[in-house]
């Protein structure tokens, strides 16, 4: 069992010191050698072993030293020693150590009288204690501040233990008399924590006597002076407005951690608006003010935690906390922008964007490694801003689409979203948006991106100028036909006799260029490459334009742009009354289909067309050679109408998550309501009447209504039987990075139970922090007992034990073995939200995966989604309107997220059998290896359902 100690240090147990061979070393006059071997004995003492023989040879050779390190270490080893024994009485033995602390709390020495008194800090035995008073109150009073300062502690220290109060009757008056004298700040502070720990009244008194010097005290002193506030308003809410000018007073301290500490105390104990906005004003200062990266996130944090309960407030500052996008780190930049996103109204919206418009250009610069990252950040908050507010859509779209052809693909990808949603949801804007993309369409070099930016323009290509000039680009973008040539003398037998010239391919392109006057001009490329039978040269993958995307063997695109076309000429004929024109228009496309087909099918690529994309591709090719009225209107109507039903689930989706989020609050019948209007304001500051009017608005509207308790009810585990001689029932809860099991003991007989201890061991990634402790329980009566457990991982815990106790007609100790405590993932995970491109991108990157085969006796498919949901507790981000209809199979996407920060992804993939069972598979997928197994463990469980 681990014992506490202020020395933790790492010891290979594999070859430890035999305890001779320290023995003789601390009985030699080799300083050095007797401080090996202290070192040495301590650690084994700390790894478990007792070493008892020792004891007698370090008092008599180890205490007369005067070498500081062995003074130091002695009293390192006589902190982890064992002073008691079974019966909790001193040992005998440790009457020999008194004489030597007495001494050295008179040694000349300033440095041995400072450990010492220390020392006396993490002792517990009164016993040894107390013959040494006289001497510590001596130090009170030493000419040396080092010593003053630790003499305050040991007084502290003494006086908090059980019979402290009586072994140093006077000590609260001695510390109140010195700290009225002392000029050292540390030793002031020490001093006014021992009044505030020991004799709070005194404290207090001392405070509100000095009010006025308070912002020319230490900072060390300054931040006990605010924990004291802190704890005297959470008992006595009503004494607050004598404290609230001691704070707003030490705002103007030098010192920022007192700054940063006032600013929470002002909004723990009020909520008025002008307390709340100096304290929001104070937070964006240090935001500003300090380089330290870490500092700026906390600081974030609390900023966030201001915008969930005082937006009005922090909307007012919205400009404030937009300076902060200075700072280089993304960390900073992402918190940043989430807290401005969700303080975005019609009166600021403008100044934001505008501010983000600049900070998207300063991204051009590329002096920064990490541009790509923030410009995708800067575009994403940009999209958010258009969405709840279309009328900045038109001063930021154009700008955005520069980057089209950027070259960190996600970002592009983010801006032909945003152009996307923008065309449809502005449709003003959308002939000056289909120019653009026209003009800018040959710099796009992403295939993603191409796809998308293809679908934008067959779908609101509406004119015939712009059908027309869609179906040139495409034209120009694609190149010269066919993809490739090969001479009719590329025989692979005779190739080998083949000069250069004779066996090459002519690759040829065009696309549009910038002259000087700012006008447009087609540019063309002839490049003529050696060539061997069977293969191809590609065109270059930089230049960015469709055909070398086609080249390089992308038939997807392909096929895309075979849809294009086809919606294309379907639009031609409708607005064009030429049919010679249409016909010309139809053939160009059915030529570029062919050709596409012939690349895929010529095996001159690494690898031909897909069967899909093939597919794809003939079945444009027969509706351009006969289309019908309902083909043309589903063609033509039916895809954009479904992207209309998407932006509009989407947008329902997002209200949905903000009601969610919204605070729910409930106030009793008979909650007592003060009126505002009839209260005394006689000596009231315009503070405190603020304060108390949202007091009585929170009070109204039920927020200081609790339902904590109620849960808790509900997390109670009964740990022994009802007929045990103790009953023992523990609520667990779970924080993040430890367990704490609030153990509630019994004693159901009529005797003392003596020396009872709550014995704990773990079973997983779980780890006892503290050592169990032994407890008197009288006849009939209760004890709270609380165990801290370590988490380390999200792996499934097991945590067992038994109850150890002593009656006085029993010889031997009694145990009652506890019922096993099961720590299971569900109490680490949460629903959490992503966008589909990161969930892609998540599944893509994380390495762990757990395959779990679908076996259930479930049998509609719905039903075994929403089972599995409700097991594992995460949100389904597939949409609803995904997984309507009955089709015979359902794939859906589940998202979670742990207490540690780590992901957890999962797909449900499951078919309907002829025989009505349902089969596939459900595929998780984590960054550890913890959540995909004991996820994985948790889907087996619980998967079969039925009753």
């Amino acid at each position: 069992m681990e014992k506490s100690c202020a020395l933790l240090i790492h010891f290979d147990k594999g070859s430890p010191a035999i305890a001779n061979e320290i023995k003789e070393a601390l009985e030699g006059n080799d300083v050095p050698a007797k401080i090996d071997a202290m070192k040495k004995a301590i650690m084994l003492l700390l790894n478990g072993e007792t070493l008892p023989q020792l004891f007698i040879t370090i008092v008599r050779y180890v205490l007369p030293s005067e070498d500081h390190t062995v003074q130091k270490l002695l009293l390192l080893y006589l902190e982890i020693i064992e002073k008691t024994d079974a019966k909790g009485k001193v040992l005998p033995e440790m009457i020999l150590i008194c004489q030597n602390l007495r001494n050295n709390l008179i040694h000349p020495n300033e440095y041995i009288r400072g450990v010492t008194l220390r020392f006396l800090c993490r002792l517990n035995e009164t016993e040894i204690i107390e013959p040494l008073i006289p001497s510590v109150l001596q130090n009170l009073e030493h000419r040396h501040l080092f010593i003053r300062r630790n003499a305050i502690l040991a007084v502290m220290s003494i006086y908090k233990l059980p019979q402290g109060d009586q072994l140093l009757v006077d000590a609260p008056e001695m510390i109140e008399k010195a700290l009225s004298t002392e000029q050292d700040p540390s030793a002031k502070r020490n001093a006014f924590l021992m009044l505030f720990t020991c004799a709070q009244d005194r404290a207090i008194n001392y405070l509100l006597t000095h009010v006025d010097r308070v912002s020319e005290w230490g900072e060390l002193l300054q931040m006990v002076v605010l924990e004291l506030i802190r704890k005297v308003c959470r008992t006595n809410r009503g004494e607050k407005s004598k404290y609230i000018k001691i704070i707003i007073s030490l705002l103007n301290a030098q010192s920022t951690a007192v700054i940063y500490e006032c600013a929470g105390t002002l909004v723990s104990l009020s909520s008025a608006p002008t307390a709340i906005k100096v304290a929001a004003n104070t937070y964006c200062q240090l935001l500003l003010s300090q380089s330290d990266n870490n500092v700026k996130l906390i600081v974030l944090d609390r900023l966030i935690e201001l915008k969930s309960s005082h937006r009005d407030i922090m909307v007012d500052l919205i400009m404030d906390v937009l300076r902060a996008l200075s700072s280089p780190n993304l960390d900073i930049q992402r918190k940043t922008l989430d807290i401005v996103l969700e303080l975005i109204t019609p009166r600021n919206i403008n100044e934001v964007v505008l501010l983000l418009k600049k900070e998207v250009v300063k991204t051009q610069t590329g002096e920064l490694e990490k541009n790509g990252e923030y410009r995708q950040m800067l575009i994403q908050a940009i999209h958010s801003c258009a969405i709840k507010f279309p009328e900045v859509a038109s001063t930021v779209v154009h700008l955005l689409m520069d980057f089209l052809g950027d070259s960190n693909v996600a970002s592009a990808i983010d801006v032909v979203i945003f152009v996307r949603e923008i065309i449809e949801t502005n449709p003003k804007l959308r002939v000056s948006i289909i120019t653009r993309l026209l003009d800018t369409f040959y710099q796009i070099r992403a295939a993603r991106v191409c796809s998308c930016a293809l679908w934008i323009i067959r779908e609101y290509c509406l004119s015939l100028s712009e059908v027309e000039s869609a179906i040139a680009t495409i034209k120009q973008c694609l190149g010269d036909l066919p993809f490739y040539s090969v001479s009719e003398e590329g025989e692979a037998t005779d190739a080998s006799n083949k000069t250069p010239q004779e066996n090459s391919v002519t690759v040829s392109s065009r696309r549009p260029a910038v002259l000087a006057d700012g006008t447009y001009a087609t540019q063309s490329a002839v490049s003529e490459t050696a060539f061997s039978p069977l293969t191809i040269v590609q065109g270059s993958l930089a230049s960015g334009n469709l055909r070398s995307l086609l080249l390089s063997g992308d038939f997807f695109l392909g096929a895309i742009v075979s849809c294009t076309l086809t919606k294309l000429v379907l639009r031609l004929e409708e607005v064009q009354p030429s049919k010679v024109e249409v016909n010309k228009a139809t053939t160009q496309a059915l030529l570029i289909m062919v050709s596409i087909l012939q690349l895929g099918q010529s095996h001159v690529l690494p690898h031909p067309i897909d069967n899909d994309s093939c597919e794809r591709i003939v079945l444009c090719m027969r509706l351009l050679c006969n289309t019908g009225d309902e083909i043309r209107k589903i063609w033509l109507q039916s895809c954009r109408q479904s992207f209309v039903k998407m932006l509009s689930e989407k947008q329902l989706r997002e209200t949905e998550e903000l009601k969610a989020k919204a605070q729910v609050s409930h106030a009793q019948p008979d909650d007592l309501i003060d009126f505002y209007h009839l209260k005394s304001r006689k000596g009231m500051s315009q503070l405190e009447l603020e304060d108390e009017v949202q007091d009585d608005l929170k009070r109204a509207t039920g927020e200081f209504v609790k339902d904590a308790d109620v849960n808790k009810l509900n997390r109670i585990l009964q740990l022994t039987g009802f007929s045990d001689p103790v009953y023992a029932e523990a609520y667990v809860t779970v924080h993040h990075y430890d367990i704490v099991l609030d153990v509630t003991v019994i004693n159901r007989t009529k005797e003392t139970l003596q020396n009872l201890c709550l014995e704990l061991a773990t079973m997983g990634d779980l780890k006892l922090v503290e050592r169990p402790q032994n407890y008197t329980l009288a006849p009939e009566s209760s004890k709270q007992i609380k165990a801290n457990i370590k988490v380390s991982s999200t792996e499934t815990g097991v945590i067992f034990g038994n109850i150890v106790y002593e009656a006085s007609n029993v010889l031997e100790r009694t145990v009652v073995v506890l019922n096993d405590i099961h720590i299971d993932i569900m109490d680490y995970i949460s629903p959490a939200v992503c966008t589909d491109t990161a969930f892609r991108t998540m599944w893509a990157e994380f390495e762990w995966e757990n395959k779990v085969a679908i076996n259930t006796v479930i049998q509609d498919e719905k039903e075994f989604l929403n089972h599995i949901i409700k097991s594992i507790n995460m949100k389904c981000l597939t949409a609803q309107s995904a997984l309507d209809g009955e089709c015979g199979f359902l794939a859906a996407n589940l998202y979670a997220k742990s207490t540690f920060g780590e992901d957890a992804l999962v797909n449900l993939s499951v078919e309907k059998q002829a025989d009505g069972k349902l089969s596939g598979y459900i595929r998780i997928r984590s960054k550890t290896q913890g959540i995909a197994l004991s996820l994985g463990d948790k889907i087996t469980l619980k998967q079969k359902g039925g009753k």
